[in-house]
């Protein structure tokens, strides 16, 4: 059974940092597409940003470029989300996941001002 389990959610001020980690069980992260999501309270789920291990290719959210940092390290076989410079529209739960289907539980990233 594959499960993921985000954390490193927070809370923090305006201009602030948190790293997001995801961490797999029953699946590597060393060749695939991987992900991370966040839902604001009664919006949709979206996409924040994606990582091919394979490629190293990333792509971001315009919203988030310049500020988050997606990685994974293969040894320790998790993702990680690297967020700078929160904002309070940041503010949300954010999910790890992979292209293949399988979801975290989400981790709560709180940004006041």
């Amino acid at each position: 059974e594959v499960q993921l389990q985000a954390s490193g959610g927070g809370s923090v001020q305006v201009g602030g940092s948190l790293r997001l980690s995801c961490a797999p069980s029953g699946f590597t992260f060393d060749d695939a597409a991987i992900g991370w999501f966040r839902q604001f309270p009664g919006k949709q789920r979206e996409a924040v940003s994606c990582l091919s291990t394979r490629s190293g290719r990333t792509h971001y959210a315009d919203s988030v470029k310049g500020r988050f940092t997606i990685s994974s390290d293969n040894a320790k076989n998790t993702m990680y989300l690297q967020m700078n410079s929160l904002k309070p529209e940041d503010t949300a739960v954010y999910y790890c996941a992979t292209a293949s289907g399988y979801w975290g539980q989400g981790t709560l990233v709180t940004v006041s001002s």
